[in-house]
């Protein structure tokens, strides 16, 4: 009760000065690590216990600003937060702001060291601008106090892939704290699902060749000319018997979205592709779009397209309006997604496909989505008392306040009785609310540590979760070669961040303006791939950026 009573008086505090900002001439000494011991009981070895005494709790605070969804509760209303500081003593006031607003106020943040909060979560910070401000001495280099952060320092211990992920390779400093949820979803963003019963009428149509009813469950691997045969058969014909035979959607996904994209139909000619059309091969940095392949693959796509078995509006939707366009009257024959549950009303009727077989292979995409997001809070060098901060975001690391940072709290979001296991459960959704809205209302997400021990020994995954990472697992990853892996996150120098600048965007615009064409305009012609290859070579300077990738993807593989 008596924490409780210091929240509402520190509460009311941070209200009084809402919308003010704390300027240098407010900002307190640093007591240093002794007096913070002796004074206010600062301690950060046992997890078990508050990291300040109740003098601590009471004289000492932080100001952390953040951007937050919108749907989120203020972060100093979240349970959660009130939690951590009923176990830590540490009070932290949050800064709230959209995501917008941050956009528009990171560099004036950054420039003003009179407005500057304590940190900044959900900061969003760049290669480049760690290494910009890290030699100004504006950021705090976290790595020379890992001894405040063992949960954080046992990752860089364990993980030494994690850890090249985050090293400033300017100075070999870490500057910033990660997110890190690996489920082994993210590299794998397309499942390909199909109408079964609509599939049911094209066999007894005679329309499908070589493929039974009986054939028809998850796992089912159809040739290019076969899902050709099958999805003319959903476009000619009134497959939903709704009177209308041109509201069928043969074959659709979101063009160049996160996930499912059209990358998994470079498969059929055995391409790993992905948006950036760069991938690791042999351990070496390949760029699809210089493969002859790539152009063979477009071609075929692009007769798809003109054909009509590919819904043109594939092309043009956002991903709100492809899973609007989903529910109600069955209109996809295929398409690509996560799950069928969110993409339709009676997921029942859909099956999950292998990787089509192409005239060239058969290969599931290798997506560059990270599991490891770098960059995402900073502590700026002149908090006082940082060494406190430090200890109370490493507490972040400890799974079970993982699990909640990620999801909410316990009593909200999680049962308050672990499950025979030992592990976190979820509660039943309260009625009218879906599991999306829960977390988003109640979880403020950023940094975490949830991998294989997490899942195995402290939460249990989302149903939905789980659903993905089974269906991946048999229908998806094993079509994918043991030499291709997806590109990490990679460190890079101040030299190399320039070459980036200097050529890749224009390298991205060239690439999509020529591919978009090419798709929705029947193919392209050997005399405009040989100019495109010349351009990519010369003024596009593909050469360069691929070195500047292999030589950080180098210092990657060796700092493990």
């Amino acid at each position: 009760m008596k924490k409780f009573v210091v929240w509402l008086l520190l509460a009311a505090m941070v209200l009084s000065l809402a919308g003010c900002s704390k300027s240098s001439s407010d900002k307190k000494e640093s007591a240093g690590v002794d007096k913070l011991v002796s004074e206010y009981g600062f301690q950060w070895t046992d997890p078990t216990k508050p990291i300040l005494n109740e003098k601590g709790a009471q004289e000492l605070g932080f100001t952390v600003y953040s951007s937050k969804n919108a749907s989120a509760l203020d972060y100093n209303d979240m349970k959660i937060m009130q939690d951590l500081f009923e176990s830590t003593n540490v009070y932290v006031s949050w800064e709230n702001v959209s995501e917008s607003v941050y956009g528009q106020q990171k560099n004036l943040i950054f420039g003003n060291a009179d407005q500057r909060p304590d940190a900044i979560y959900h900061a969003g910070m760049t290669a480049g601008e760690i290494i910009k401000y890290a030699k100004r001495h504006v950021l705090l280099p976290i790595s020379d106090y890992l001894e405040y952060m063992p949960n954080f320092s046992k990752i860089l211990e364990e993980r030494p892939d994690i850890k090249a992920q985050l090293i400033n390779v300017e100075d070999g400093k870490i500057y910033s704290l990660p997110r890190i949820e690996e489920m082994g979803l993210l590299q794998n963003p397309n499942i390909l699902f199909l109408n079964k019963n609509w599939t049911a009428e094209a066999i007894k149509a005679g329309a499908l060749q070589g493929v039974t009813e009986a054939d028809l469950e998850d796992g089912l691997a159809l040739t290019a000319e076969q899902m050709s045969a099958l999805l003319a058969y959903f476009r000619d014909n009134d497959m939903n018997g709704n009177g209308n035979a041109n509201d069928e959607r043969p074959l659709s996904f979101v063009y160049n979205n996160w996930q499912g994209n059209q990358c998994d139909l470079y498969g059929m000619f055995g391409l790993n592709d992905n948006l950036e059309h760069r991938i690791i091969v042999d351990g070496q940095v390949v760029y699809t779009v210089q493969d002859e392949r790539f152009k063979e693959a477009t071609n075929f796509i692009a007769n798809w397209v003109t054909e009509g078995l590919i819904d043109k509006v594939s092309f043009e939707q956002s991903q709100d309006n492809f899973l609007a366009n989903g529910k109600g009257v069955e209109t996809y024959g295929a398409f690509y997604w996560w799950e069928s549950e969110t993409v339709v009303s009676n997921p029942e009727n859909y099956i999950v496909c292998a990787p089509i077989i192409g005239p060239g292979g058969q290969t599931a995409c290798v997506s560059n989505n990270p599991e490891v997001g770098t960059g995402e809070l900073i502590i700026f060098a002149d908090c006082p008392n940082f060494e406190v901060l430090l200890a109370y975001f490493d507490r972040y690391y400890d799974p079970m306040i993982s699990a909640q940072i990620n999801y909410g709290p316990i009593g909200i979001v999680y049962e308050e009785e672990l499950d025979a296991n030992g592990m976190l459960v979820q509660k039943e959704l309260p009625e009218g609310i879906t599991s999306d809205e829960l977390r988003l209302q109640n979880a403020p997400l950023g940094i975490i540590y949830l991998s294989d021990y997490a899942w195995n020994n402290v939460v249990n995954m989302e149903p939905r979760a789980r659903l993905r990472l089974e269906r991946l697992t048999k229908y998806v990853t094993p079509y994918i070669p043991e030499n291709v892996e997806p590109c990490p996150n990679l460190q890079f120098t101040l030299e190399e961040l320039n070459t980036l600048a200097n050529y890749e965007t224009n390298f991205n615009d060239y690439v999509r303006t020529n591919l978009i064409r090419w798709l929705l305009g029947g193919g392209v012609s050997d005399s405009d791939w040989a100019s495109f290859q010349s351009e990519l070579t010369g003024k596009v300077n593909i050469e360069g950026l691929r070195q500047v990738y292999q030589d950080a993807y180098d210092r990657y593989v060796s700092g493990q």
